[in-house]
């Protein structure tokens, strides 16, 4: 039986027994939480006998042992993990100073350990009897989330509500995880919003896992119940190293390197404008069932996610022919750029395949930011030390071409299939501009346009011109991609690039 129906079967008991019989539904969820996560047998619990200190507003009354959150560390996957799971069953998850200090704790010892933390966020939020103190406590987690950041994995589980301040701790980690028809984030809530807009939203409506997965994009993955979410970030922790001190985890594939991808030579449509899945070609490259996308259903112009090559882990960036033509716009380049640092930060190499027509145009974009957010995604790519790898599938266009993973920005291995196109931009559009007066002077101005273009393409539309200037470094045929990717990996797997000192970069917002 789910987790969520034992949960709404307790519920329904609850109602219908007699006072004397009720029970909490909420009653033991954290502690299973906890049990699913770490491998069995290997959960030991800090501060258990943690009591509230308040005794305003009848808290006197209620000094219960853990103060509605769980604390401990174990074993995901045979590594050490750092783990707290807050306790809805106990004053309603509320943070207190105590609960709070608990977790603050816990994050303390995660850093010292160079070990990741999971949160489990399931809460009612700041607890109103303890004034201040519950404010204070929220911003010591926050403070510690900033300090841990880029040292050790931090994933959030949103498996409630978390609403008001307590919504910043998930934001400023790695990942969010959420859990549809149950999981909840926000500033202000459903009455909040209508008091002061006259808007009427649900909870759901207004920061269920659907909105924050395919709307916002402040959830990383979305699952359907507990037990899914789980084993979700089980498979995440796989892919992590402990801390930025360590490489990645190597895991045994039973995948040949050399294995038959003959598929990808026929992957690339005949016709340029035509469009194609590129999640069927990084199922190719990459060892079999080891694609773990991240944001799967926000800004799907792009792909992002960690795969194995190898065995080794890397992370996958792939402009997505299939949605907008592959365009970059802001949601793409804030997808790319956060996901790039996250791997930088845990030392795990980026993989680029690139099918990019440039920058989406109009009035929108513009006004949304695009010239910020596309230098975000260009700041990313120049800051990461990681062995960064491109393949140019078939178009780079214009500044996307220098944003995407170009040797300019700092890319090690530039590779090209015979079907890329390196240029400031398509034919169409550099004829109408270098041969617009000869074209309006000819007879037949349809058969010298075609000419021109024929013309441009041969000069620019193909990987020659580029490999002449050193920018790509080999065209290799689609069913070797693989193997020379593999290759390369091995070949810049201990690079070293060193940065300037300095107290922090300043990057676009």
């Amino acid at each position: 039986m789910s987790e969520d129906k034992a949960v709404d079967q307790s519920a329904a008991a609850a109602v219908a027994a007699t006072p004397q019989e009720k029970k909490n539904p909420f009653e033991g969820l954290a502690r299973g939480r906890l049990e699913m996560l770490f491998d069995e047998g290997t959960f030991e619990e800090i501060g258990s006998g943690v009591v509230n200190r308040s005794t305003d507003f009848g808290l006197e009354k209620k000094r219960i042992p853990g103060d509605g959150v769980i604390t401990g560390s174990g074993e995901v996957n045979g590594r050490v993990v750092f783990a707290y799971s807050q306790d809805r069953s106990v004053m309603g998850g509320s943070l207190g100073e105590a609960h709070a200090k608990k977790i603050a704790r816990i994050q303390d010892l995660a850093m010292r350990a160079k070990a990741p933390l999971v949160g489990i966020n399931d809460s009612g939020g700041a607890r109103i009897q303890e004034g201040i103190d519950s404010l204070g406590g929220y911003g010591e987690i926050f403070r510690r989330n900033v300090l841990s950041s880029g040292v050790c994995p931090q994933i959030s589980m949103v498996l409630g509500p978390c609403a008001g301040g307590a919504v910043y701790s998930p934001a400023l980690t790695d990942f969010i995880v959420m859990v549809r028809k149950q999981s909840y984030m926000f500033l202000t809530g459903p009455k909040v919003v209508k008091t002061v807009t006259f808007e009427e939203v649900d909870a759901e409506s207004l920061g269920g896992a659907d909105v924050h997965g395919r709307t916002s994009g402040i959830a990383h993955l979305v699952y359907k119940n507990d037990e899914a979410a789980i084993a979700g970030v089980r498979e995440l922790l796989s892919y992590l190293p402990q801390s930025y001190l360590e490489k990645p985890p190597f895991e045994e594939i039973d995948d040949p390197i050399d294995r038959d991808c003959s598929d990808l030579d026929t992957a690339i449509p005949e016709y340029s404008k035509q469009i194609y899945n590129v999640k069927t070609i990084v199922k190719s490259i990459f060892d079999k069932e080891t694609f773990f996308e991240i944001q799967k259903n926000w800004a799907k112009n792009i792909v992002v996610g960690f795969a194995r090559l190898g065995g080794y882990s890397v992370g996958v960036i792939a402009n997505q022919p299939g949605m907008m033509a592959g365009v970059l716009d802001c949601n793409a380049s804030r997808k790319a750029a956060r996901f790039i640092r996250t791997c930088n930060s845990f030392n795990i190499p980026i993989i680029s395949l690139i099918d990019v027509p440039g920058f989406l145009p109009g009035t929108g974009q513009e006004h949304n930011g695009v010239i910020a957010h596309g230098a975000k995604l260009m700041y990313a790519y120049c800051e990461a030390t990681v062995p960064k790898i491109a393949v140019i599938m078939r178009k780079a266009y214009g500044g996307a071409y220098i944003v995407m993973s170009s040797k300019h920005v700092g890319a090690d291995v530039n590779l090209a299939w015979p079907t890329a196109e390196v240029a400031v931009m398509g034919a169409a559009g550099a004829v109408e501009v270098l041969f617009r007066k000869e074209i309006t002077q000819a007879e037949d101005q349809e058969q010298a346009t075609v000419e021109k273009m024929e013309e441009y393409e041969n000069k620019f539309l193909n990987p020659a011109r580029a490999m002449e200037r050193g920018y790509v470094d080999a065209v290799i045929q689609p069913s070797e991609t693989r193997v020379k990717l593999f290759r390369h990996l091995k070949s810049h797997f201990n690079k070293i690039e060193d940065k300037p000192e300095r107290r922090n970069g300043n990057i676009p917002t």
